[in-house]
């Protein structure tokens, strides 16, 4: 039997895998990463994008929203501040987000603090929209 990578995928609202897996795709901080089995040990900050977990011919892909990664001898460990399957994203229901997003930007009587928080909340959704 062929080396594996423990993996484990944590939201705040469930574990959304956990398991040994061949490859796991990270978007971190500082760019993409891949972690096979035996990987070095490392910690990062993710960057929100789609963490792809390969496992034979299967894929999975889940949206990430920040958070952080760890690798350890015992694997690898993402704690993602939010986290949804890509399958379980809906086109419509995100166009509408961003819809809403730029209709917050356009507001005038917005502070800098929520014009910025605006515009986070508008790219990530893009990114979203544009993982499916």
């Amino acid at each position: 039997m062929a080396d594996k990578l423990h993996f484990n995928l944590v939201s705040p609202e469930r574990q959304l895998m956990s398991g040994d897996v061949d490859q796991v795709d990270v978007p971190g901080s500082e760019g993409q990463f891949g972690v096979l089995p035996n990987h070095a040990p490392l910690m990062t900050a993710l960057a929100p994008g789609v963490v792809r977990v390969r496992n034979g011919a299967e894929e999975n892909r889940i949206f990430v929203r920040g958070g952080f990664a760890e690798v350890t001898p015992a694997g690898l460990t993402i704690l993602a501040e939010e986290a949804v399957p890509v399958k379980e994203l809906d086109a419509a229901q995100l166009q509408q987000r961003i819809k809403d997003a730029e209709q917050d930007l356009i507001d005038n009587d917005t502070t800098p603090e929520t014009r910025r928080h605006a515009e986070a909340e508008l790219q990530q959704l893009k990114e979203m929209l544009a993982a499916l």
